[in-house]
């Protein structure tokens, strides 16, 4: 039996879930946490053949937990459900030490066939993401576009940003001051040669990072 552990902020989500896998025959959910701090600790005190956990939970945030969790318990398997397009997130997520990256609008379909293969020891993700990984291993670089210069915390800045968040609801959602999300929004906009908050949305529209004006709401 594979037992797993499920990080998820939303109970409903959380539910669904275990009823996704409740007639699988060889997967339970054996635990739950609701945020980085409850995972890291149930990781640390139980008996888990895999992780399964959301990239943007509130606190640490999941590029720093994966590393983490990875450092203390390398063989455990980690698969990220995450609601975030399966680009940028999913390359910075593999690379942090995950083994899997599935979003979560695919989950019904595919999640007990990605916990099966990353506790097997494989890599689960599609085909764009593969080749991104490739790509990023032949040329030692992303593509080249503005986003891929950014750390992985400017990074969730910008997409929390494009998605219409000001900097104090920011600085509440990842615990850190208005002050220092000040300053990365500085740098993000320094980096990508961008004016203001509208230029961030709009290129995160435009490279389809977020999914448009319904994306905003995501």
């Amino acid at each position: 039996m594979i037992r797993i552990l499920i990080a998820d902020d939303h109970d409903i989500l959380r539910a669904g879930l275990k009823h996704i896998l409740h007639d699988t025959g060889d997967i339970v959910v054996a635990g739950e946490a609701c945020d980085g701090h409850q995972a890291l600790s149930l990781v640390r005190t139980g008996q888990w053949d895999a992780l399964v956990l959301d990239l943007s939970m509130p606190g640490k945030s999941g590029i720093e937990l994966i590393k983490q969790i990875k450092g203390e318990f390398p063989r455990l398997p980690i698969l990220i459900l995450s609601m975030h397009k399966e680009d940028l997130y999913a390359v910075r997520a593999l690379k942090a030490g995950a083994s899997g990256y599935l979003c979560k609008d695919s989950a019904e379909a595919l999640l007990a066939q990605a916990i099966r293969k990353v506790v097997g020891g494989g890599l689960f993700v599609n085909q764009a993401v593969a080749e991104k990984l490739a790509m990023d291993m032949l040329t030692g670089a992303g593509n080249g576009a503005p986003h891929s210069r950014l750390t992985d915390r400017e990074y969730q800045v910008f997409m929390l940003l494009a998605r219409g968040l000001g900097v104090t609801d920011i600085g509440r959602e990842l615990n850190l001051s208005v002050k220092t999300i000040s300053t990365h929004k500085t740098r993000i906009q320094e980096k990508m040669n961008l004016a203001n908050t509208a230029d961030l949305i709009h290129y995160a529209i435009r490279h389809q990072l977020i999914g448009g004006p319904d994306g905003l709401d995501a």
